[in-house]
């Protein structure tokens, strides 16, 4: 399994006990995934679960290569040693991460992610006192903004860029998930949730200061220390396509088994479209008893079906507005990593061409962020995925070669 999230987990349990031998890689090192970050007594339950079943957990170690015929090459933080593991069936959950878009000011210190302000918190980053406005699209975005308020931050405001209708629409169709928005907005207590709206500019000197924020019809100035800003998730694909499984659009294809279009590969969770975490949990379940070699039960089918056909809905209710993906000036930086602004690519008809033209996608983070940006302001497909799929030494490559 690769990925020890809800979906990794929920796979690794259920194979395990049906006999399989089960090893569990993460890159974090605790088990939990994003969703899970921290000390979670749903990761550790899982795990202790697997664990007794006969799974193996390793954490702190990435994969940064792989290849069909059953081999993973996989180093640790560092980056400077790697081991090589062989398998025979592999369950990808790879979660997803947070989409980023360039606006004036995103490169100012103090505006970060949406999940990724709450994983700094976790990791025991205080803010207690420090004024933070919550910006993007998502239902994490409520959650985030309860929890910074249950840490002690003073949450400015929410300001979700889906329109009101679209989002009531949504939520009266879904019971459960009524009842948990009701739930994270008692605990956001008097902080305003703005439908309609999102943040326009960040400003600041050496670091943020406030935010102009926008309903499209008039501009006001938000005074803070911090911006959490994120515009949805998008699945993590670069581990099943450097294996070769065929994608569409931002989702792994898989048959009804949940196997890929690589023999002995399964996928699970979010790398399968976002789809939270009960979806998970239960395609987790399927991925893990059809990789131990039983074909899932019609049970689990059927909850599948409809807690996807509940993330197409999701998807519809927060897709993003023009406004939005129009923010970023030509002087707006694209690729952070190497300093590409958007008006070196306006004009490349591809990303592979804006790459030929500028550096764009091939700092550290090897387009994670700006790709994703690139692919929802100009429609470009991914480019090609090729190891090492992290930056790591020449000595890990060497071994690699052993």
């Amino acid at each position: 399994m690769v990925g020890a999230g809800p979906a990794g987990l929920a796979a690794a349990e259920t194979a395990a006990r049906l006999g399989a031998a089960v090893v569990i890689l993460d890159e974090n090192a605790a088990p939990g995934g994003q969703i899970w970050r921290g000390p979670s007594p749903e990761a550790a339950g899982l795990l202790d679960l697997a664990r007794r079943a006969g799974a193996r957990w390793f954490g702190g170690c990435t994969v940064f290569d792989a290849d069909p015929e059953g081999r993973l090459w996989v180093t640790d933080v560092s980056g400077m040693q790697s081991t090589r593991i062989g398998f025979e069936r592999l369950v990808l959950a790879t979660g997803a991460r947070e989409r980023f878009l360039p606006f004036p000011g995103w490169t100012l210190p103090g505006v970060v992610g949406a999940g990724g302000l709450q994983a700094l918190v976790k990791g025991g980053a205080g803010v207690e006192e420090q004024r933070v406005v919550v910006a993007g699209s998502g239902p994490l975005l409520l959650a985030v903004g309860a929890f910074l308020a249950e840490q002690g931050a003073e949450v400015a405001c929410v300001c979700e860029q889906a329109p009101l209708g679209r989002l009531g629409r949504f939520i009266s169709a879904s019971p459960n998930l009524a009842l948990g928005a009701a739930r994270l907005r008692l605990a956001l207590g008097s902080s305003p949730y703005r439908f309609g709206t999102w943040v326009a500019e960040a400003c600041g000197r050496d670091r943020l200061e406030s935010v102009v924020v926008t309903d499209g019809r008039r501009r006001w100035r938000e005074r803070c220390d911090w911006l959490a800003c994120g515009y949805g998730l998008v699945p993590n694909l670069e581990l099943a396509r450097l294996l070769g499984c065929k994608t569409k659009g931002d989702a792994v294809v898989t048959d009804s088994d949940l196997q890929t279009t690589i023999p002995g590969v399964f996928a699970a969770g979010e790398a399968l479209g976002i789809g939270g975490v009960e979806c998970a949990l239960v395609e987790g379940s399927m991925a893990g008893s059809a990789a131990a070699g039983k074909a899932p039960s019609r049970e689990l089918r059927e909850r599948r079906e409809g807690l996807r056909r509940a993330s197409v809905r999701m998807a519809d209710a927060f897709a993003l507005r023009p406004e939005v993906l129009s923010l970023a000036s030509p002087e707006t930086i694209l690729c952070r990593c190497e300093d590409v602004r958007i008006e070196q690519v306006e004009h490349a008809r591809s990303y592979r061409e804006a790459k030929l033209l500028t550096r764009l996608g091939m700092g550290p983070c090897q387009g994670r962020i700006c790709g994703i940006a690139s692919q929802t302001l100009f429609g470009w497909t991914p480019d090609r995925v090729r190891p090492p799929l992290i930056p790591v030494s020449v000595r890990c490559l060497g071994e690699e070669e052993e």
